[in-house]
């Protein structure tokens, strides 16, 4: 089972695609708000203190792939 919402890890696989916030927010036809919702949320989950962190810790996990 997943750590991660569907949602949560649309967003972390579009963050390690380079993709900014609002680049984000318009993808997924969100606000920008609720994109760093998603993130705050994420980071809190792993106790972490940045999305760095958490996107290493989720990579160690399995949670996220870097696909080519």
């Amino acid at each position: 089972m997943s750590i991660l919402t569907k949602r949560e890890k649309e967003i972390f696989k579009l963050l390690i695609e380079n993709k900014t916030t609002k680049e984000i927010a318009s993808i997924l036809n969100i606000s920008d708000k609720t994109v760093r919702n998603h993130i705050s949320n994420t980071i809190n989950k792993l106790g972490v203190k940045s999305r760095c962190s958490a996107v290493v810790e989720l990579l160690k996990l399995g949670e996220l792939t870097l696909n080519k």
